[in-house]
C-alpha cells in the first residue's frame, strides 16, 4: 500500500496529474502576492506558481528515482543499444535535475523533497530496484524497459500539462525540453523493445 500524501502535495500533483488538466479546468492556484494577476501577467514577472513548484518538485523526485536504474545498465547488458539508450537518459535526466534543483531554489522553495517514500505513477519503488539489481542479461533489459518507459511516459504527460497551466517561463520552457527529449527516447525505447498488450 502507498503511503498518503500530505494534503497540500496532494492539491498540487492533482493540478499536474489529473485529466486534461493541460487543456481544461480552472486555472492554477495563485500566490497571495500574485492576486488579481492573470497567468500571462505571472509570466511576464517571472513569478512561480504553486503549479510550477509542485511540477519542479515531482520531476527532482521522479529523476532521483530513475537515476539509480540507469547505473545498473553498463554492468547488466552487453547490448550496446540498450547501453546506449541508457547512457543518453541518464545524461538528459541529470541535466534537467540540475535544472530543477536550480529552479527550485530560485522559487524559494523549501530544499527538502515533499515525495521523500512516496512511490507515485512512474517511480520506481525499492522493491523493483532490488529485482533489477538480481537481474541480468534479457531478464533484466525487460525490467528496464517496462520502468523506463513507466518513467518517460508519466514524465511526458505531467510535463505537458505543465506547459499548459505553468507561470514560470524557464519552468515551461524546462517542461518543453522534457516533453522533446523523453517522446524522443520513448520513440527509440518502442523500436528497441516493442510495446505489447500484456507484459
Amino acid at each position: 500500500m502507498r503511503p498518503s500524501l500530505a494534503v497540500p502535495s496532494v492539491l498540487l500533483c492533482l493540478a499536474l496529474l489529473g485529466a486534461g488538466c493541460a487543456a481544461a479546468g480552472p486555472p492554477p492556484p495563485t500566490r497571495p502576492d500574485l492576486a488579481g494577476e492573470t497567468p500571462a501577467a505571472a509570466a511576464t514577472t517571472g513569478a512561480f506558481s504553486p503549479t510550477d513548484v509542485a511540477w519542479l518538485q515531482l520531476t527532482v523526485a521522479m529523476s532521483e528515482r530513475l537515476l539509480p536504474v540507469l547505473e545498473l545498465v553498463p554492468a547488466r547488458t552487453t547490448d550496446p543499444a540498450w547501453r546506449a539508450l541508457a547512457g543518453r537518459v541518464e545524461e538528459s535526466q541529470q541535466a534537467d535535475l540540475i535544472r530543477s534543483r536550480g529552479l527550485l531554489a530560485e522559487s524559494g522553495a523549501p530544499a527538502t523533497n515533499p515525495h521523500e517514500g512516496h512511490d507515485m505513477p512512474g517511480m520506481i519503488t525499492e522493491a523493483e530496484l532490488t529485482a533489477l539489481r538480481a537481474a541480468r542479461g534479457p531478464a533484466f533489459d525487460r525490467l528496464v524497459a517496462r520502468h523506463l518507459r513507466a518513467h518517460l511516459s508519466q514524465a511526458v504527460r505531467i510535463a505537458r500539462a505543465e506547459q499548459g497551466s505553468g507561470a514560470h517561463p524557464a519552468t515551461t520552457a524546462l517542461a518543453a525540453t522534457v516533453v522533446r527529449d523523453g517522446s524522443a527516447e520513448l520513440a527509440r525505447l518502442d523500436r528497441l523493445d516493442p510495446p505489447t498488450r500484456a507484459r
